[in-house]
């Protein structure tokens, strides 16, 4: 797996790093290390669905806000739900994008213990999808095209959660996002999991970065689930269809934004000017289209999803 590939890597680029070679032997040996390092690097490519969920969690990963500063310029962040508080597992707010105002709105994920006990590790509470859903509405208020950039493993599942009515809030961007008239376009930067990915990506375009993954739940889950051992993840990320490219080949999103070699964390500027020429070309012929059109296709896309699914398994 590339967990163990990226150790033995990183004990390589320490030993090189260390070493001081001064006689002959010294010499041939770094050269050694050198060779045995370009060719782990090589390898260190995803093949299997474990691989691209290993990547699509990578610590390092490029996050929202990395993408808001890549990307956008004159952000002015949103807070709060005007109606308990503010989430700060969803970030949202105004924008620029090549000289159009735009509304950005993404789950966050920390990089640290602390980063993440703060942003609650990328999972939200009814609030953030409260504070989403309000952002939605004003961009479409003043004709603001809406970008969600989607990483989490899920809502949050708490009983605090659920007593400040998660179902529901998640129910209504459902609903919500079907209907509004201003271009949407979604993308799944690392890990889309259940309705908590879902409440952010009822889209025009749906797009997904190379190695990143979508799906019900988790590979964990799904093997709690279905085998009694949640070890068995692996196995269940196979079988799931979780991938970015399995997902393009059933229909269920629009593009795949390629990747630098190794996973976006590796190159992540290189990344940022794919993603860019990807999201500026999706809305540029979203925003020629009527409102009433986008609304009605963007829904039918959406409802033409299970008779898709069905039509493959036949």
């Amino acid at each position: 797996m590339l967990k163990e590939l990226e150790q033995r890597i990183e004990q390589l680029q320490s030993k090189l790093e260390q070493s001081q070679p001064k006689t002959e032997v010294e010499k041939l040996e770094y050269k050694q290390l050198y060779r045995d390092l370009q060719e782990l690097k090589t390898a260190y490519h995803p093949h299997t669905a474990a691989d691209k969920v290993y990547l699509a969690r990578h610590p390092m990963r490029p996050n929202i806000n990395d993408y808001i500063d890549a990307l956008f310029t004159d952000f002015f962040e949103c807070k709060g739900d005007r109606l308990c508080k503010d989430d700060r597992s969803i970030v949202g707010g105004i924008a620029m994008f090549h000289g159009m105002p735009v509304t950005v709105i993404g789950h966050k994920k920390g990089r640290t213990l602390q980063e993440n006990l703060v942003c609650n590790f990328g999972m939200p509470e009814p609030e953030g999808y409260r504070k989403a859903l309000r952002l939605m509405k004003q961009a479409e208020k003043f004709g603001r095209p809406i970008i969600t950039l989607i990483d989490t493993p899920g809502a949050y599942p708490g009983k605090e959660a659920e007593e400040h009515g998660q179902a529901e809030a998640i129910a209504r961007n459902l609903a919500e996002m079907s209907t509004l008239t201003v271009p949407i376009v979604s993308i799944v930067t690392g890990e889309g999991s259940s309705g908590g990915a879902l409440a952010l990506g009822v889209a025009d375009a749906v797009l997904m970065l190379e190695h990143s993954i979508y799906a019900v739940l988790s590979p964990e889950g799904f093997a709690s689930i279905l085998w009694k051992d949640s070890s068995r993840w692996d196995d269940a990320a196979q079988q799931m269809k979780l991938t970015a490219q399995d997902l393009m080949q059933l229909g269920l999103i629009d593009g795949i934004i390629p990747e630098p070699f190794g996973g976006a964390h590796n190159h992540p500027d290189a990344l940022f000017e794919t993603v860019d020429v990807s999201l500026y070309s999706h809305l540029k012929k979203l925003c020629k289209m009527r409102p009433s059109t986008l609304t009605a296709s963007r829904y039918q896309k959406f409802r033409n999803m299970g008779n898709l699914l069905q039509e493959e398994s036949l």
